[in-house]
């Protein structure tokens, strides 16, 4: 029976030591997390309250502790962190410390008379080493005069604890130790930064970035010191190294706004197969700043990268709640609605862009992908023909409006036309290939022969890689001259720069099938069969029929 008093005795004190090893771990990391505001600090204090209180539920510090770090948190309501502070003083009445507590959360409750008790308890518990409840209710009696009609005795009473508490401040302890920590801490913070900031100035900022990393590891103050490397590589043009840091940054501080800015930034710039980490970034940045329209705005586009359409869509709006008038905002919405083939809506809000005009030569652009709308989709030449005219008086100096208004004509087989745009854009653009290979189809398809042969080669002389044109123009040479082994050469040609151009395979096949080469012709058929499965250029049936013939008794 003794032997069992005796183990039970050594239960016990291990038990305290357990308690008391867990509170000292849990005092410690508040502290630095008072001093640093380090997100770390903040959990693992909160980790070590938790433990103790499963210990010991009778340790009256723990419960107002870890009141106060799980409201900072939002883990709890201010009600509820009220609620644990009284806990603590039916544990232990005389405790200065849960009064306090409890009226500096009374205070943000607007409880002011029951908080007034409070401090005033905790006072006279302890009147020497009493500064911080001194403190705490002459801000409190200030709140309570400007919320309510001014009293002088208020007002006496106010400086009063303001000064007692000045005064006091030289025998509270508590007080003065955190004192000497912070000044201890901020110092070596300062000498740090000041040794960081004199390398940045003498352009060594490998030894800048050096100086903050060990910065950061002796004073904890990682959110500080981190920003400032990440800071320097984004000049050094050192994504990796500048994002590695934010999201130290952030591993402290969740909620840092700039640093979650800055990780979306260097995402979309750079890391675009990350666009999940930027959304969160940008989502959080709406809880800090929930009516920031660019925020929204900048979501939008990130879920439309993703292919998120309706995200998007419901991200756009909500920029546009914040601001109507802003034609971005409406243009990327039209964008997005037509993802969704929501044309009437899309088209509404391109012509509020357009009508809102924030820049000639943007709006000259949302002309253009508005009339490709009424072209495409709504089969409306006319309505797109006016907007590709629009657009050409908003942005004169804009080769693209002249090509669309010739592809316009193009397609309704208006060829004159159309080599009339398509030469507008070369005037504009004398270096410009595309414009050179339309107006080669468009001479071609006229029975401009001679004409089209020659915008081709101006086509290929300015862009050598143009594959199209090498094409086009073998077709030419193919099935307008009749010269076979040139029309082969372009076709190759076209085939070397581009070997998934399922129409060169299929006009190579025809040339060999004209020189009578017809293994050759088969093979090339076969190729653009086996491409045609994916790019759907031309009748699968037209290739195979061919393909058959060439081997017909």
């Amino acid at each position: 029976m003794l032997e069992q008093k005796d183990l039970t005795g050594a239960q016990l004190n291990k038990s305290t030591e357990d308690v008391s090893r867990l509170l000292e771990l849990a005092r410690r990391s508040h502290e630095k997390y008072l001093m640093r505001n380090n997100n770390a600090d903040l959990t693992n204090a909160i980790d070590y309250y938790i433990r103790a209180i499963k210990q010991n539920p009778s340790i009256p510090e723990t419960y107002y502790r870890l009141a106060s770090l799980l409201w900072e948190n939002g883990q709890i309501s201010l009600e509820s962190a009220i609620e644990q502070c009284k806990t603590a003083i039916n544990i232990d009445p005389k405790n200065p410390n849960a009064h306090i507590y409890t009226g500096y959360f009374l205070q943000l409750a607007n409880k002011y008379d029951e908080a007034e008790k409070e401090l005033k308890s905790a006072i006279n518990l302890n009147p020497v080493a009493a500064a911080r409840p001194r403190l705490i209710l002459a801000a409190l009696l200030y709140e309570k005069i400007n919320s309510a009609k001014p009293s002088f005795v208020e007002f006496v009473k106010m400086v009063y604890y303001a000064c007692s508490g000045c005064l006091t401040v030289l025998w509270d302890f508590p007080s003065i130790k955190m004192l000497y920590k912070n000044i201890t801490d901020d110092s070596k913070v300062l000498w740090y930064n000041a040794c960081g900031t004199l390398f940045e100035k003498f352009k060594n900022n490998s030894r800048a970035v050096r100086t903050y990393d060990d910065a950061a590891e002796k004073t904890g103050r990682n959110e500080f010191f981190y920003h400032k490397i990440g800071d320097i590589c984004v000049k050094e043009n050192a994504p990796e190294i500048a994002l590695d840091a934010y999201r130290k940054v952030l591993e402290s501080q969740p909620y840092d706004r700039d640093a979650l800015l800055k990780t979306a930034t260097i995402i979309q710039t750079y890391f675009t197969s990350e666009i999940d980490t930027a959304i969160d970034c940008y989502t959080k940045l709406i809880e800090i700043e929930p009516s920031n329209d660019k925020v929204y705005y900048e979501l939008g586009h990130l879920y439309l990268q993703k292919g998120n359409y309706l995200s998007a869509v419901n991200a756009f709006n909500y920029a546009l709640d914040f601001d109507e008038e802003n034609a971005f905002y409406h243009n990327s919405l039209a964008f997005a609605l037509v993802q969704l083939d929501q044309y009437d809506d899309a088209i509404e809000h391109y012509q509020k862009a357009i009508n809102i005009n924030p820049d000639p030569i943007w709006t000259a652009i949302v002309c253009q992908a508005l009339g490709s709308v009424y072209l495409e989709i709504k089969d409306n030449p006319e309505a797109a023909i006016v907007l590709y005219q629009t657009a050409s008086v908003l942005n004169p100096e804009s080769a693209d409006c002249h090509i669309s208004i010739g592809d316009l004509f193009f397609s309704q087989e208006d060829y004159e036309n159309a080599i009339k745009a398509y030469c507008d854009a070369i005037k504009i653009d004398p270096e410009n290939a595309k414009a050179y290979g339309k107006c080669g189809m468009a001479l071609w398809e006229n029975d401009f022969l001679e004409e089209a042969i020659v915008a081709y080669n101006k086509a290929i002389a300015i862009d050598p890689e143009y594959a199209i044109a090498y094409n086009n123009l073998g077709v030419i040479y193919l099935d307008g001259i009749g010269n076979i082994k040139e029309a082969a050469r372009l076709f190759e040609k076209s085939i070397e720069i581009n070997p998934s151009y399922t129409l060169a395979n299929f006009n190579l096949a025809r040339a060999y099938q004209a020189m009578n080469d017809l293994t050759e012709a088969a093979e090339y058929y076969q190729k653009a069969l086996n491409l045609n499965k994916t790019s759907h250029d031309i009748d699968e049936e037209d290739i195979m029929t061919r393909l058959h013939k060439l081997f017909e008794v």
